[in-house]
């Protein structure tokens, strides 16, 4: 099909950089003559609208020795070529999706080349050539028996909408066929933390059902013994779908980095969440998400806008360890006759966190005594993974049987100690079935706290600014 390059150029009259992405659309139209163009409204997760260029077409995908015509659609943002497509298989009536690393149960596709887009090395035919490849290694599609054609209605009809542009998550009819676990918890990541998370909760018995998704390849992931001595309850899997009806999903990957900026170390994260976050939200969208990658302020808050959930549904560790920590110093090493468990960290995780009296506008110079000499108790207690694991078990422990107990986690901190910045700073909150019910307003009043919080949100803020979300 000829590329009409002046119809495109028309369509593309709000586009910022439009002509390097007609450019980059006649290369397109060189390697893949039958994709058809047009514009229509594409519906993000948040329910906001835009008019985007669309391309729909197949591309020839070669496996077990047959040439397969997979059918996709590509969204073109605005700001195109500085950021990457948005793309998905487009089924037909007797295709299935195969779910796997990289295609979800709507068929969004995930892959490195689109986490890792950067104008000029990025380009469509990059990205089409790098789908072919991995579809090659595992078919993205499947027919189905005519028989189950019917059972499908309902997933058909939601993945279309998702491939028209529409995000609607609230339509997940097709998820009722999944057998559901009343308490599931999933763990994502396979180094030691990820291990330690899961038997950590498998010892408190909380879950009926525990899913380790760990994407490590071979035997180089911290699961291989969990596998050889298999527990009760514990599946091991690389299928994102295995999370379904989770209540909570705890994460725990983390980029390792080496000679690299600190903030290209936090980008190889964003870039790792990129591709997990939206698709767990998508299949337990009622679960409570906790953050324990780092750094984990920033880690929640991006966890928070690639899922779309409310504030309340996502956190991160913070400073709850710190917390249950200082509490006990204070009431069974110091023996103070006093209750350590008016005693919180809060803030920032790391140097600049910040303990606080709960409910005194100000320590009286007991307390403050008190509380310092138990702060340097405190610095000399390494986190290990074992121990953050512990933690993260508690605060499973808090929203699968909904206690409703305290404790000091990232939650967003607009609006407190003056913080007029989306971020992510740990708070005492009042934990359940549904995350944070509630933010405990503390009354400390001390300037040195509230300018210790505001400087941590300011630096926060700086970094989340300087990120490819």
């Amino acid at each position: 099909m000829e590329f009409d390059c002046e119809g495109v150029r028309r369509i593309l009259g709000k586009y910022k950089f439009r002509d390097l992405t007609i450019e980059e659309l006649k290369n397109v139209n060189m390697c893949f003559p039958h994709f058809r163009y047009s514009m229509d409204t594409y519906v993000f997760k948040d329910s906001s609208q835009k008019d985007l260029l669309n391309f729909s077409g197949t591309i020839p995908v070669m496996y077990h020795g047959n040439t397969y015509n997979i059918p996709v659609r590509f969204w073109i943002l605005d700001s195109h070529p500085f950021a990457p497509p948005i793309c998905f298989l487009k089924p037909t009536a007797n295709m299935g999706i195969t779910v796997g690393k990289h295609v979800d149960a709507q068929g969004r596709i995930y892959l490195p080349y689109l986490q890792n887009w950067s104008h000029p090395k990025s380009v469509i035919v990059g990205l089409i050539k790098e789908m072919i490849a991995k579809f090659q290694e595992e078919l993205p599609l499947y027919s189905f028996p005519s028989s189950d054609e019917a059972r499908q209605v309902d997933l058909l009809a939601y993945i279309a909408k998702i491939t028209e542009g529409v995000s609607d998550i609230s339509s997940k009819s097709w998820m009722s066929h999944e057998n559901k676990s009343a308490n599931k918890v999933t763990v994502v990541g396979g180094g030691e933390l990820s291990v330690a998370c899961t038997l950590a909760v498998s010892a408190k018995g909380i879950a009926e059902k525990l899913v380790l998704l760990d994407f490590s390849e071979g035997t180089k992931g911290g699961t291989m013994d969990l596998d050889i001595f298999s527990l009760p309850n514990v599946e091991i899997s690389k299928d994102l779908s295995a999370s379904a009806h989770s209540k909570v999903v705890v994460f725990t990957v983390n980029s390792l980095g080496h000679s690299e900026s600190y903030l290209d170390v936090v980008q190889g994260n964003v870039d790792m969440f990129r591709a997990l976050v939206p698709a767990l939200a998508h299949y337990s969208p009622d679960g409570v998400l906790i953050v324990a990658s780092q750094p984990v302020e920033i880690m929640t808050y991006v966890t928070w806008k690639l899922s779309t959930f409310p504030a309340n549904q996502v956190i991160g560790i913070g400073c709850n360890l710190d917390s249950q920590r200082l509490q006990y110093i204070i009431t069974n090493v110091l023996n103070a006759q006093t209750g350590g468990k008016e005693v919180w960290v809060i803030g920032e995780q790391g140097e600049d966190k910040v303990a606080t009296w709960g409910g005194q506008e100000v320590m009286n110079h007991s307390q403050a005594q008190l509380s310092s000499r138990a702060m340097e108790l405190l610095r000399v207690k390494g986190q290990r993974s074992w121990s953050v694991g512990l933690s993260v078990a508690d605060l499973v422990d808090s929203i699968i049987n909904n206690k409703k107990k305290v404790h000091s986690i990232s939650t967003l901190a607009k609006g407190y100690y003056d913080i007029n910045n989306e971020v992510f700073l740990s708070l005492p909150c009042i934990l359940g079935t549904g995350g944070v019910s509630e933010v405990i307003k503390t009354a400390v009043k001390e300037v040195t706290v509230t300018e210790k919080l505001q400087s941590s949100a300011s630096f926060i803020h700086g970094l989340q600014q300087q990120l490819k979300l």
